[in-house]
């Protein structure tokens, strides 16, 4: 089977996953090409979605795929339609996030027919502690593309779509088994901030507001994501957790894609 048209789905606060997606896309070399970026929102109705060959690409927060993905990509709805799942991950391990993500998007009727684990910039990465700093980079792109031409192989020999069984990946199940999460969120230099508001339109969770005349972040919402500390203009946000520095410690020897393809 033949497929000139490629949808893009993705989840990419800190644009690791975008750039993933589009990597790959850019190795199927399709005529058509769409995508719904559900970063900041989910569709309002739901999305079906047939005859296009889907890249669904999500960040990986604490193991598991990040919960607001979860939530957004529930607005979609397939049948019988070729899907690849890609999680970015910042460089410690995926663990069960790829399996979750191929468990998900197969309950929404698409068919896992290729998937992939990416290395992205952590979130909590900073200049003096980096933790897989300017990934992906230049090979974690070309490997992405090169993941695209095999996968269009693949499909392009495939007969019936309802006869192929989908891709094995790496997890397991149950999940993996959250820890409990400490309310927090990043602080704004107020000498710094020109009340841009630049931050409260990135936030992907709406988290971000003006309070007397100063930048207020809502714990109980922000994810996390660290969007507003690596985006600010004027380098005005910053997030501590001594998490960067038991990240930058353990996890900074580089690790390469895992790539799972029949």
């Amino acid at each position: 089977m033949h497929y000139n048209k490629v949808h893009l789905i993705y989840f990419s606060p800190t644009h690791t996953s975008a750039k993933i997606a589009y990597a790959i896309a850019e190795g199927l070399e399709t005529d058509t090409f769409f995508e719904t970026d559900i970063t900041h929102e989910a569709p309002e109705h739901i999305e079906n979605i047939e005859e296009e060959l889907t890249i669904i690409a999500v960040p990986v927060y604490g193991g598991r795929v990040a919960e607001t993905a979860i939530e957004r990509l529930q607005k979609f709805s397939a049948h019988n339609t070729p899907a690849v799942p890609v999680v970015v991950y910042g460089n410690r391990d995926y663990d069960d996030a790829l399996k979750e993500l191929c468990d998900t998007v197969a309950k929404l009727g698409f068919i896992p027919v290729a998937a992939g684990a990416f290395i992205g910039e952590h979130s909590y990465s900073r200049e003096n502690m980096p933790i897989a700093a300017g990934r992906p980079d230049a090979a974690d792109l070309q490997k992405a593309t090169e993941f695209g031409k095999e996968i269009m192989k693949k499909v392009s020999s495939i007969q019936s779509l309802e006869s192929i069984s989908a891709v094995q990946v790496k997890g397991n199940f149950p999940y993996k088994q959250k820890g409990p999460s400490t309310p927090q969120a990043p602080v704004t230099d107020n000498s710094l901030c020109t009340l841009c508001e630049y931050c409260i339109d990135i936030c992907p969770t709406h988290a971000i507001s003006v309070r007397d005349g100063e930048m207020f972040s809502n714990p109980e919402s922000c994810i996390k994501c660290c969007a507003c500390v690596k985006d600010c203009p004027e380098g005005a946000r910053t997030f501590d957790t001594p998490y960067t520095a038991m990240l930058h410690a353990n996890f900074s020897a580089r690790k390469e894609p895992e790539l799972f393809i029949k």
